[in-house]
């Protein structure tokens, strides 16, 4: 399926296929320049102000050229085979290597171990690097990986292998794909072979495809490109194939997702000493987005809006920058937010929501794992019938879907603080209601 972004638009129109509804608050978008930074001079005569001008999206020089040969025997045109026929936009993807750092986030909250008892997620748990470190972060994780399948948002030319054995695809070794992909995630993962002439994007992950079908209609294109990866998923127990568990952007909810999952009886694994079936959530970061209470997404902004900024070249070509940063960093992001938010400073107004959901990550993430505790004791305490321990377990489940929901999910509560707060508070309820039940 081929789509064409709304962000990447053909200069002067825009061009939408199958007939999708563009949602962009247009107002918002068309009156991003002439606001910034600005100094006063003067002489005896008069006073001048200099304003810094930002390019807007409508400003984009868009190119189209015929695809490179590539050497590469999978097919998949590489980054660098591009570089030459998009040198601004390669130079600013190649910047994401500048995202070099790693959060421990096992050291820095320590009672995750406790609560991943069992997981791989217990042995390593790390933030990730920006998109140039992929395939270096899934190869030098200690979290062990059998499969092939969980390269799948780790290279593009894992992406490829899919797309030409099918499902088979899955279930192949991880040592024997691993050592045959180079690529990491890149131009082809959004665009294909296409490189993204006229702004073309293309999905080119099959279980979105499968799962999502026409309902893909229903989702911002640049939202759904980086929804590819920043999903909520899981292994199919029966073919091992990457899944999403809904279908549509009603399903995608957490309570909709859990209810999926109980449906089917998936766990993740096993927690040995309290015996519940547990799960671990990814990073439904277009699941909290698209979900009730975003703000943001109502008003139909997408991803790239605030993470691609749009850079000027020193030789005026204008571009969207691949450099995919956090809005705070950039100033020509910073300078989007002011069409609504004034002169808010928008760091501190997002640091302050992102330090309250922390603190209460914290909060709830301490008894989460007092309630582990409490369940591992009393599973081996004989005091407790299975069917009492059950009805615990299932509690303990639930609260750790919500908790987890939230904490894995990588805005800090940025991209919708409405359900962040509402997973954190229905993880608490469910901790309350678990320890109501122990003797």
């Amino acid at each position: 399926m081929e789509i064409f972004t709304c962000y990447n638009s053909v200069k002067g129109g825009l061009e939408i296929m199958k007939g999708k509804t563009l949602k962009l608050a247009l107002a918002f978008l068309l009156s991003l320049s002439l606001v910034g930074c600005s100094s006063n001079t003067s002489d005896d005569t008069q006073e001048a102000e200099e304003t810094t001008t930002f390019a807007t999206r409508d400003d984009v020089d868009y190119v189209t050229v015929d695809a490179p040969e590539t050497e590469r025997e999978n097919g998949v045109i590489s980054a660098d085979e591009w570089a030459e026929s998009f040198p601004e936009i390669y130079e600013s993807y190649m910047m994401t290597s500048d995202n070099n750092y790693t959060t421990d986030y096992l050291a820095q909250d320590e009672y995750l171990t406790n609560i991943y008892e069992g997981y791989g997620f217990a042995k390593d748990y790390n933030s990730a690097q920006g998109h140039s470190y992929c395939l270096d972060d899934v190869n030098n994780t200690e979290r062990p990986h059998a499969l092939a399948n969980c390269l799948t948002c780790k290279t593009a030319d894992y992406t490829a292998l899919v797309n030409a054995l099918g499902k088979d695809a899955y279930s192949m070794a991880f040592d024997e794909v691993s050592s045959t992909v180079s690529e990491n995630v890149g131009c082809y993962t959004c665009h294909e072979n296409q490189a993204g002439n006229e702004g073309q994007l293309v999905v080119t992950h099959d279980y979105i495809i499968e799962g999502l079908g026409d309902n893909m209609d229903s989702i911002d294109d640049a939202v759904l490109s980086c929804g590819q990866c920043h999903i909520e998923y899981y292994f199919n127990p029966s073919d091992k194939a990457t899944s999403i568990p809904y279908s549509s952007v009603e399903t995608m909810s957490p309570d909709a997702i859990l209810e999926y999952y109980n449906s089917i009886d998936f766990a993740d694994w096993t927690q040995e000493s309290t015996g519940a079936k547990l799960l671990k959530a990814q990073h439904p970061e277009m699941e909290t987005y698209l979900g009730e209470g975003s703000v943001h997404a109502s008003m139909g902004l997408s991803c790239a809006d605030c993470h691609m900024a749009v850079e000027t070249s020193e030789s005026g070509t204008v571009y969207i920058s691949h450099n995919l940063v956090s809005p705070l960093d950039s100033e020509a992001i910073l300078n989007t937010c002011t069409q609504c938010h004034g002169d808010t400073d928008m760091v501190a107004k997002v640091e302050a929501i992102q330090e309250k959901i922390t603190a209460r990550e914290t909060e709830v993430g301490t008894a989460l794992s007092e309630l582990k505790d409490k369940l591992a004791e009393a599973n081996t305490s004989g005091n407790y019938t299975e069917e009492e321990l059950d009805a615990i377990r299932d509690l303990y489940r639930s609260a750790q879907w919500y908790f987890d929901f939230d904490y894995v999910e990588n805005s800090e509560g940025a991209h919708n603080s409405t359900l962040a707060n509402y997973c954190l508070d229905t993880s608490e309820d469910y901790i309350e209601q678990a320890n109501a039940l122990f003797k």
